[in-house]
């Protein structure tokens, strides 16, 4: 890893320690100066390099993260349309929205039962604002996306997802275009992914493609929009197994308490998304 990526990695890693240390001493209302101590960084270089981060002061970003907050955007939502959301970003243009950019395609029955065979799979490593990420793509667009930190391991999870597949480290131009959603959401290009799924598992994220940047939904809510209202718990378990990260966004989904609830990879990371999305959404950075 370059420099460069390593100083950004390094700088992700200390902003989920103290989003870690909020969520663990979230009652008690953590000073700037007990945020930063808990990082061993100073207050002043503790708030520049988190500003630096999101775009915003801790304080302005902890409004993003709250149950309050979280409560309010529910409340806000009682008669939002899942099918009308794409319509409802906040954004200056409707072309900010990188869910109206990602089209999902399901594997074939055979692909799906022959656990990747003779499909040929490339992967590569890329950084992100939260934290580095295995990416990889068939011919037909991306396949999988994971938040891991040991390389070896990202690559047998990988592995264990398609067991039969031929695999080749290497980027391609789908890897490259998913990954500008990090970067440049405005000319995001269109996104096409591969996915092994079963029926119930597509529904599931292609409702999850609804919710807009800056937006939450509770898993009822999600239940609601397939039009299986009774199956709270399976669409939890569906989301649970979402493979890829980020560009599916099952972290914008909450319990209606407006608790986080669980994240596949890890509750930091998808806290600091929902931060870092609203700030995104509602502040002019």
């Amino acid at each position: 890893m370059k420099n460069a990526e390593m100083c950004k990695q390094n700088q992700y890693d200390r902003i989920a320690d103290a989003i870690a240390y909020i969520h663990q001493n979230f009652k008690q209302q953590p000073s700037l100066e007990e945020i930063a101590a808990s990082v061993h960084l100073s207050p002043v270089h503790f708030q520049k390099q988190f500003k630096d981060w999101v775009g915003v002061s801790p304080k302005k970003f902890l409004q993003y993260i709250s149950a309050e907050y979280a409560k309010k955007i529910l409340a806000n939502n009682t008669n939002f349309s899942m099918s009308d959301a794409v319509y409802e970003t906040g954004f200056s243009s409707p072309s900010r929205l990188h869910d109206l950019f990602i089209q999902i395609e399901g594997m074939t029955p055979a692909e799906f039962k022959n656990q990747g065979k003779n499909l040929a799979i490339s992967y590569s490593f890329a950084d992100t604002p939260f934290g580095e990420v295995i990416i990889a793509s068939t011919h037909k667009g991306i396949c999988h996306m994971a938040f891991e930190d040991d390389r070896a391991l990202a690559c047998r999870q990988l592995l264990d997802a398609f067991p039969q597949a031929q695999f080749t480290e290497q980027t391609d131009a789908f890897q490259q275009s998913a990954l500008r959603i990090f970067a440049d959401a405005e000319s995001l290009p269109r996104v096409k992914l591969h996915l092994k799924g079963t029926p119930f598992q597509l529904k599931i994220w292609q409702s999850l493609l609804k919710i807009p940047m800056g937006q939450l939904k509770t898993y009822g809510d999600i239940a609601q929009d397939i039009k299986s209202p009774q199956a709270n718990r399976a669409v939890g378990t569906a989301i649970g197994r979402n493979p890829v990260a980020f560009l599916i966004p099952c972290h914008r989904v909450i319990r209606s308490t407006g608790i986080m609830g669980g994240y596949k990879w890890g509750v930091p990371r998808k806290t600091a998304m929902i931060g870092w999305e609203g700030v995104k959404a509602h502040e002019p950075v």
